[in-house]
């Protein structure tokens, strides 16, 4: 893939309906890389995980040069396409939305998940108005087009996960969201098999999942016909969990049994060194 357009092309053509995009979600270079190196035929990042490492929590709470700072040096350091979460779109309006795709086109990234979760409210809180949210992902659309790059548009809706949770009302928002230019639709929190399925035939376009410990695996997934499977911030959270195991362990009893698998020092530096 020798430009932007290139992959842009190639990670649009892998949402296929049945057989998914899987998404191990990375935070930094070396999650990144790490991800590649097992695979994976793109990388997304996890907005969480890539604040958690700024030393800042989720939820808009760092600014978009530094968060598109840190998705640049993913982007740069990878050969297959990345794609960003850029949570709501880190702007109050239409024009900031639109100011932020350019600033994402820049680092290299070829996709964007942008939300409907209005921040500031709180874990739950309220959605933005469904024609408020139409018009931020057209601006998405028109800024990307009027650069020359097919970026693909996930436009997420946070129904499931705010307690709104119903399926003709996702549907409805979804419906919005593709005729604003978005190209697929991911819901989170929605992982009931019934549910998924009712999602998959009702969503005009491919369907995007967040997957982890009770969901459906891949393969039953993918025969619910969903496109594309993704954990979040779940990989950094596992990562973080083992960081406070060791550190206790080391602590409390001056033992190394958590560090007995981890990665060995020559392989990380090689892998980090290929392609410098």
């Amino acid at each position: 893939m020798t430009n932007q357009i290139d992959r842009a092309l190639a990670f649009s053509a892998l949402h296929v309906p049945g057989t998914p995009l899987v998404l191990p979600n990375a935070w930094d270079v070396v999650s990144a890389r790490l991800v590649e190196d097992a695979g994976a035929a793109a990388v997304a990042t996890t907005s969480a995980g890539l604040v958690w490492a700024l030393g800042a929590p989720d939820g808009e709470r760092v600014d978009r040069a530094t968060a598109l700072a840190a998705v640049a040096r993913i982007a740069e350091a990878l050969t297959v396409p990345v794609t960003a979460d850029i949570e709501s779109g880190y702007a109050e309006d239409t024009e900031g939305v639109a100011d932020t795709v350019r600033a994402v086109l820049a680092a290299g990234a070829v996709g964007v998940n942008i939300e409907d979760a209005l921040y500031g409210a709180g874990a739950g809180g309220p959605l933005r108005d469904v024609g408020e949210q139409a018009e931020r992902i057209a601006a998405v659309r028109e800024a990307a087009d009027a650069a020359g790059v097919p970026l693909f548009v996930n436009a997420r809706t946070d129904t499931f996960l705010s307690g709104a949770g119903r399926v003709d009302l996702t549907l409805e928002r979804a419906a919005a969201f593709r005729s604003a230019g978005a190209d697929g639709v991911f819901v989170p929190g929605a992982v009931d098999a019934g549910i998924v399925k009712e999602l998959v035939n009702g969503v005009d376009g491919p369907l995007n999942v967040m997957a982890g410990p009770g969901a459906p695996t891949v393969a039953e997934l993918a025969a619910l016909g969903v496109a594309r499977v993704s954990v979040g911030s779940g990989v950094a959270q596992a990562a973080h969990a083992l960081v406070r195991r060791a550190a206790r362990e080391l602590l409390d009893t001056g033992t190394y049994r958590s560090l007995a698998d981890g990665l060995d020092y020559g392989e990380i530096n090689a892998l980090l060194e290929r392609g410098r």
